[in-house]
């Protein structure tokens, strides 16, 4: 494997032949079919080593995304739609529009943050929805111990256009400029730092634009790159797969999958999914570290730095743009909110009083806040 990807790493024929592989059912014995190449299981799976065995398998080396049937009583589902439509209702209502990474702001209805959101606003039915052991099962297989759940509801309206396809977070939440910086070995790391799911909140026929899947591009070395690149979109396009889905029906995926949501062509079906971004333990750093309080101290030397700002930057500034609220730290205009280091980096480069510096860090600290 080369040490760093370049755009030219990219060619759509090595892509095809990723991506044309087939999905053995023999391959998967507690699958009970395959449908357009993707693996169906039942929602009663026991939790077994062997099975999570077959579904790292799945994520990992097959077709990259996994549909359990009746995951979710919908009983449940229903209690948590009261409580997800309500905070929709309340959005609206203050006049908030909710940005989104791969599609036009105000195409969807988006309740960021909802896991937290749903635990206050209704704790009992929040346990009832979260005490899920097919949930627990893909989660422990992807991501073993001590991994993270987030939440994010989304609801396609009739006439809500498709996503633009992509891959997920991390390195899906960059630009190609951005994701050239990091090494190969560490898109190769991407992927198993998260697990992506989706749990159906309404019955989802075809027409209503369930994700579309492209099935193995999961293994596609340089997919980081090539998502952003006009040939492999259009192949995208042509060739990608959709699954109609049941309410209480899940979806999980590896975020290095191509994907992107459906456009809704129902006349009256408002497809509600509740997105899951579970992330491993692992994403944390030894020591806890006060980074505003060391950019304050700095920024009187940077102003008259002989040396490398960047350099200190990179060694002081938080330069990663999440966890964040994405409520108030909306990604409008790009993949990801602005960081810590580059709004530094921009009060050095304008020579801003250190007074401004101080509100704009209170106020992008405010935003990130839950």
């Amino acid at each position: 494997m080369d040490t760093w990807f370049s755009a030219a790493d990219c060619r759509l024929e090595d892509f095809r032949a990723v991506c044309e592989q087939k999905t053995e059912l023999t391959d998967h014995p507690h699958a009970i079919d395959v449908v357009d190449r993707v693996l169906i299981y039942p929602g009663d799976l026991p939790p077994t080593r062997e099975v999570q065995s077959e579904l790292i398998r799945a994520l990992r080396d097959g077709p990259g995304v996994v549909v359990f049937t009746s995951a979710f009583d919908p009983a449940v589902v229903d209690r948590a739609t009261a409580v997800f439509s309500a905070l929709i209702a309340e959005q609206k209502a203050a006049g908030v529009e909710g940005g989104d990474h791969f599609a036009k702001p105000g195409a969807n209805d988006r309740v960021w943050g909802a896991l937290d959101k749903f635990a206050l606003r209704d704790p009992a039915a929040f346990a009832a929805y979260y005490d899920n052991p097919t949930l627990a099962l893909v989660c422990e297989a992807w991501l073993g111990a001590g991994y993270q759940v987030t939440s994010q509801v989304n609801v396609v309206n009739p006439g809500g256009q498709a996503q633009v396809a992509h891959r997920d977070y991390h390195l899906g939440f960059m630009s190609q400029e951005q994701a050239l910086r990091y090494p190969a070995h560490i898109h190769t790391l991407s992927p198993v730092l998260t697990l992506q799911g989706a749990v159906a909140h309404v019955d989802m026929p075809i027409e209503t634009g369930p994700t579309l899947y492209l099935p193995h591009s999961q293994k596609y070395p340089p997919g980081y790159i090539a998502f952003h690149q006009p040939e492999f979109t259009a192949y995208f396009d042509e060739h990608h797969v959709q699954l109609p889905l049941i309410k209480g029906d899940a979806a999980f995926f590896n975020p290095a999958l191509f994907h992107g949501a459906g456009t809704n062509r129902s006349s009256g079906v408002r497809r509600m999914a509740n997105l899951l971004q579970v992330s491993s333990g692992f994403g944390r750093a030894m020591e806890a570290v006060d980074r505003a309080a060391m950019v304050r101290a700095l920024y009187p030397v940077l102003l008259s730095y002989d040396g490398s700002v960047d350099h200190v930057v990179a060694a002081s500034a938080e330069g990663y743009a999440f966890p964040t609220n994405l409520d108030r730290d909306q990604p409008i205009g790009g993949l990801a909110p602005q960081t810590q280091a580059e709004l530094l980096r921009q009060a050095v480069a304008e020579r801003w009083e250190p007074e401004r510096l101080e509100g704009e860090l209170s106020a992008q600290a405010a935003r990130r806040l839950s």
